[in-house]
């Protein structure tokens, strides 16, 4: 790979590429994706990883965010169709479209396997890239786009050697075998994953796309002793018809985040996997926590000398704006323990915030100011967690992810856990939905029911009644076949909110609480036209 990368660092410096350049990649994960990104970074230069489901002006939007002037694209057939689609509005700006193929017949795209496999592999002088320093952009990775067009974060060389060092953290070392299935556009693949095994000197097994049903196929294969993971992965393995060699696997731990409560034993337990080590952090955030001690549920620790060493702050929050609530000086309140609260963390050399390409406007949302003293700034992560009386931290829920429903706070996170409790139900999507006359939203659970069972909607009434609060059980149901997610694993939601619990919109079956029924009853358009006039009432 150190060769591989040096042919591609040499060519492109033929070129006349060099450090300050920004270039895109538009890749499967494969080896030479990971060459290709070696060999820019030896130069200096500074690499956008597109998201390879993006298309037409999502994909034209991120790619224009980066700046670059450059595009390599993947071998695979579907990603030249989805660069030809834009072809002509890149051609307009000047951009140099490189392909991952030795013939390439459409216009404008140019072979790039040949051209390395005959550059030189000579290691890059090091005087090309000298003018690095940490503070300098290795990457863009972009957001999830759950909420609009995806931002582009930027990745520091600082930010990437913290990340490097994650692995090490979790008691990683040369002798294991990681194996990852997540993107390499995204951040748990690339500077926890490829920096990690850069690191630690580990065996990395990178697998193209996640499949649930070849995982441990691949785990036994390759003698995996580390898996990493994100979202709803595990969820996805543990939904897997049970087979009698679940157990028979080397793997002692798996890494990552988005783990729900009640997979985490039920994971441990069926695949004997002997550590969860989840952890809370954001691409470009400047706080995060691992659970290192093995605490069940939590993301980390943050006792009074933790947060010496790495300050963060936990303050109270107005769940309807999302913003800080503020005491009578204008200061932030910080909350106590036993408290949920929005997780901020100061913006220092230490601990920097990179922020986003792109106006300036976009990094400024994130930062707080004049939090606790005037002229102070504060990464406002957005995301609310629970602090115990023992310091143990606990994802609760994203801020946009939370609702008020009667006057009440409701976290999506809490009301899908308590759906996929009930055995019927495979994955369950909550956000709220608007009424005409209510104030705050009304929640709506949009669920998939495993293919082997049927749902029985009074059972499933007397569950979530008897199990949530009576304003977080959700008013509306939506059965889906699939759930919308994005390459990491995160539920979509923007347009389902959007479409709300209109029949005109959602073709696939609504229904609406009954209450004096105690079920769930089939919500048609005349029903949907009696609830928007108030002639009927959603309690």
């Amino acid at each position: 790979m150190d060769r591989w990368s040096n042919r591609v660092g040499n060519f492109f410096h033929s070129r006349g590429l060099g450090a300050g350049e920004t270039f895109a990649i538009f890749m499967l994960n494969e080896p030479a994706y990971l060459a290709v990104f070696l060999g820019l970074s030896k130069l200096g230069m500074t690499t956008a990883m597109l998201n390879h489901n993006l298309r037409s002006k999502s994909l034209l939007h991120c790619f224009n965010v980066s700046g670059a002037k450059n595009l390599v694209v993947g071998k695979d057939e579907v990603l030249r169709s989805a660069i030809l689609e834009i072809l002509p509005e890149l051609q307009q700006q000047g951009v140099t479209v490189w392909v991952m193929g030795d013939q390439v017949q459409e216009n404008g795209l140019l072979p790039l396997v040949d051209e390395i496999e005959a550059a030189s592999n000579a290691p890059i002088p090091e005087e090309l890239r000298s003018g690095i320093r940490m503070t300098d952009i290795i990457a863009y990775i972009y957001t999830s786009g759950t909420t609009g067009l995806p931002k582009a974060a930027k990745v520091s060389y600082g930010r990437m050697v913290y990340a490097s060092m994650f692995l090490v953290l979790c008691g990683v070392t040369e002798d294991d075998v990681v194996y990852t299935a997540l993107p390499l556009y995204h951040s748990a693949a690339l500077c926890i994953g490829l920096a990690g095994a850069i690191e630690t000197g580990c065996t990395w097994v990178l697998r193209q796309k996640f499949s649930a049903s070849r995982f441990w196929d691949d785990c036994r294969k390759y003698n995996v002793t580390v898996v990493q993971y994100i979202g709803e992965l595990l969820r996805y393995l543990c939904a897997q018809p049970k087979r009698a060699d679940d157990k028979d696997n080397q793997v002692w731990a798996a890494v990552g985040n988005g783990l729900r409560p009640e997979i985490w034993t039920e994971f441990q337990e069926r695949f004997n996997v002997k550590d969860i080590m989840e952890f809370y952090a954001a691409t470009e955030g400047n706080v995060g926590f691992v659970n290192v001690l093995q605490k069940f549920g939590a993301v980390g620790y943050a006792s009074p000398l933790m947060r010496k060493l790495r300050p963060c702050n936990f303050v109270k929050y107005d769940v309807a704006t999302g913003e800080p609530i503020r005491d009578e000086n204008g200061w932030c309140i910080e909350t106590k323990p036993g408290e949920n609260g929005l997780v901020i963390a100061p913006i220092t050399k230490k601990t920097f915030f990179d922020g986003y390409a792109g106006k300036k406007a976009l990094s400024d949302k994130k930062v707080l100011r004049d939090v606790f003293k005037k002229g102070d700034g504060y990464f406002n992560s957005g995301d609310v967690l629970f602090m115990d009386t023992e310091y143990f931290v606990y994802f609760v829920d994203r801020l946009g992810d939370t609702f008020r429903w009667k006057g009440e706070n409701v976290a999506t996170t809490e009301v899908s856990q308590v759906l996929s409790e009930y055995e019927p139900i495979q994955e369950a999507n909550v956000y709220g939905v608007k009424i005409p006359g209510y104030d705050g939203r009304a929640g709506m659970a949009s669920i998939i029911v495993r293919p082997d069972q049927s749902l029985d909607l009074p059972a499933l009434y007397e569950h979530v009644t008897q199990y949530l609060p009576s304003y977080a059980v959700p008013r509306f149901l939506r059965l889906g076949q699939a759930i919308d997610v994005t390459g990491t694993f995160k539920q979509k939601k923007v347009d389902a909110v959007e479409e709300g619990f209109d029949p005109q919109q959602v073709i696939d079956p609504l229904y609406l609480m009954d209450g004096s029924g105690k079920t769930y009853r089939p919500l048609d358009l005349d029903l949907y036209q009696r609830i928007i006039k108030g002639e009927v009432t959603v309690n």
